[in-house]
């Protein structure tokens, strides 16, 4: 019996190969016309083409239009452009954006592209520091000019409509409750709620939502002196309608209205107004930060019963960028919560910019972020991460919050202030 089987399988296997011959002979006729050194180059450039295809795939995943967020990878090209593209900065960028924040979406990616913030001692791309004396004076005087032309436009449209009364606001959607299943999806988490900078990255290890959301950030009211100070790294930055010389009109102005609201809500709050972005009269950012960092560090061990440190700015944006919202009726700008994680993507943890209180840093930075998207949807823009430390290292509830932009007025901003220190006091004072 055993014999027979072993014969009946070798004749199968005969006929197989029989049968695979005559296809592969028959096929061969049919598309060769006899000629073996052209066969043989044809297979060659085919070897060739597909090679180099497969290769371009795996090195340059941008080029082929075809891959999209989220497909299926049936080869071992797909899967490893997959990885790559799920490390891209824009690709996660357009992965993370939500339908309703279409605002939000091109200010981060106009941000992203032109640098964002420049913090001092940085360089362009061609290697020359930043002009950010002349970068911010331009800045500004596009933002006033813009700001005319824009209420005249308005005013416009008004009279050919027939009125000058301003249209009913818009009503806000009800708030969101994120669960911890949600939050404690790395993807899910970084996607609907942070923008990072090109320099740098994040891992599931930083954004452990469950070991951020169990940090206590409440403040302790009862300590005798001042618990917050609010201070300007950068005092110039001024509005559209800003006056000049009037720093009541500038970020300094809306720093102190934020200060004056925390204050009714039971905190001690010293608001700073030192300049340290100005060297003989005349804008100089370089040392900025540094300047910031003595003078904050002295009046800190002067008081220790400070426990938070905000450091309040305006970001800039494209001219034709608005960042408002509007929330009960008030037109107001959006704010981002900004986070450095002292390390860059090429070379990892930068040494001499060191903070021990990243961690905490970015727990307070998301317990606020929740606490806005809960009671004030769409008025907080996404976290912003990057490579360098901003002096978020003076304190383990340290902030760096971007307020509004050049094309804000003063009113929207100080608008703002009063959700901004509500969502404050909600995670200081829980």
């Amino acid at each position: 019996m055993e014999r027979l089987s072993r014969l009946w399988n070798r004749i199968l296997w005969a006929v197989f190969f029989l049968a695979g011959s005559y296809i592969v002979f028959a096929g061969g006729q049919r598309f060769w016309s006899g000629d073996l050194p052209e066969l043989l180059r044809e297979g060659r450039a085919s070897v060739q083409r597909i090679c180099q295809r497969e290769f371009a795939r795996c090195l340059y995943p941008g080029l082929f239009l075809e891959y999209e967020q989220g497909e299926d990878a049936s080869s071992l090209a797909g899967w490893y452009i997959e990885r790559v593209m799920a490390m891209h900065p824009l690709c996660r960028l357009q992965y993370g954006a939500r339908p309703e924040g279409g605002t939000e979406d091109m200010s981060t990616y106009e941000m992203l592209i032109t640098g964002g913030v420049h913090d001092e001692n940085e360089l362009d791309e061609t290697g020359k520091e930043y002009d950010m004396e002349a970068l911010a004076q331009a800045e500004n005087e596009r933002a006033a000019k813009g700001r005319e032309e824009e209420e005249r436009e308005a005013l416009e449209e008004a009279h050919s409509r027939g009125n000058l009364w301003e249209e009913k606001p818009k009503a806000v959607q009800a708030g969101t409750i994120y669960n911890m299943e949600e939050l404690s999806d790395f993807d899910f988490l970084f996607g609907t709620f942070y923008s990072i900078d090109k320099t740098t990255e994040v891992t599931p290890a930083d954004l452990n939502a469950e070991t951020l959301l169990a940090k206590d950030m409440s403040i302790d009211k009862d300590v005798e002196g001042p618990q917050i100070l609010i201070y300007h790294t950068h005092s110039q930055e001024g509005f559209a309608d800003s006056v000049p010389g009037d720093n009541s009109t500038t970020i300094v102005g809306v720093g102190e209205y934020l200060a004056q609201l925390l204050r009714e809500k039971g905190y001690d709050v010293m608001h700073v107004t030192s300049v340290y972005d100005l060297v003989d009269g005349e804008l100089d950012r370089n040392e900025a930060y540094s300047k910031a960092q003595k003078e904050i560090s002295s009046i800190l061990e002067a008081n220790p019963g400070i426990q938070s440190v905000i450091d309040l700015h305006r970001d800039g944006v494209a001219e034709g960028t608005r960042l408002v919202t509007e929330i009960n009726g008030k037109t107001m700008a959006r704010f981002m919560f900004f986070n450095g994680l002292s390390r860059t993507k090429k070379n990892g943890p930068i040494d001499y910019l060191y903070n021990p209180y990243i961690e905490d840093n970015l727990a307070l930075t998301l317990q606020l972020k929740l606490k806005s998207e809960q009671y004030y949807p769409g008025l907080a823009r996404n976290i912003y991460l990057r490579s360098l430390r901003y002096n978020l290292h003076l304190s383990d509830k340290a902030l760096l919050i971007e307020a509004g932009a050049q094309t804000n007025t003063l009113q929207e901003m100080m608008n703002t202030m009063e959700p901004l220190s509500d969502i404050l006091d909600k995670v200081f004072d829980p």
